[in-house]
């Protein structure tokens, strides 16, 4: 029996608010998309790569880093809508990843243990995947990091930006008891189409995780410990630091 097939998208919106043209930014002289593009290629438990855009330079930039591109509408809301919109007529794939275009210190060996359980889940109850690893005080305090609270079976239970879980008694060492949050998503075809033709629910607004939509629809998001960080570029001066953690 053949392995599902499993497809990689990575969105690249050219207008970021923050960092507008972010995806050709260049990193070491090299556009931060293809840094990406190059990671993603190392993990062999991706059988295609898509890059999702809505700009004609970065759909080049994909083409010259020998991988499709999808041209998108600037309009979409999300990164998920973006790469739904991208593989929707796939018929013959399983499995979805959601590649961040703004992290250019992506492994493959990362994607290939975020795809591993669905893989294994030859019941097909897990609907998801994530990446999570282990949270310092600063990353716990602020905003900018998401957090998560895991069941026994290393399921999600809840994400926030908010340091969690809450407690009545200042000496909880919440570092023991949430992870921080890694951006990367695996899907189950039919659960990311379920997923993008649901609008918005009320807590993933308030908190502006779009991942509680999954848990608002009762998904089971298994959550795999990694001892790798991240570092993902939200504004220009993110790749001095990226740099400095390449020469690392």
């Amino acid at each position: 029996m053949n392995s599902p097939r499993c497809i990689a998208v990575i969105p690249a919106r050219y207008h970021s608010t923050r960092f507008p043209g972010k995806p050709l930014a260049l990193i070491k002289n090299k556009p931060m998309l293809q840094w990406v593009i190059e990671a993603t290629k190392t993990s062999p438990s991706i059988d295609e790569i898509l890059v999702a855009t809505d700009h004609p330079q970065i759909a080049e930039l994909a083409q010259k880093c020998q991988v499709k591109a999808v041209m998108t509408s600037s309009d979409l809301p999300s990164g998920s809508d973006r790469v739904w919109t991208t593989v929707q007529n796939y018929k013959d794939v399983e499995i979805v990843i959601n590649v961040q275009g703004d992290e250019p210190l992506l492994k493959g060996s990362l994607l290939d243990q975020l795809v591993e359980p669905l893989l294994k889940d030859s019941e097909k109850t897990l609907q998801m995947s994530t990446l999570a690893c282990s949270i310092n005080p600063q990353s716990l305090l602020s905003r900018n990091t998401a957090k998560i609270v895991l069941n026994k079976n290393q399921e999600a239970i809840y994400f926030s930006r908010f340091p969690i879980p809450y407690s009545r008694v200042d000496a909880l060492q919440k570092e023991e008891v949430c992870m921080k949050h890694i951006g990367l998503y695996a899907y189950r075809f039919h659960f990311l189409r379920e997923f993008c033709q649901t609008n918005p629910v009320a807590m993933e607004i308030a908190e502006g995780l779009e991942q509680l939509r999954a848990l608002y629809l009762g998904a089971k998001i298994k959550v795999v410990p990694v001892e790798a960080d991240s570092w993902g570029v939200d504004i220009p001066e993110d790749i001095k630091v990226v740099e400095q953690k390449l020469k690392q």
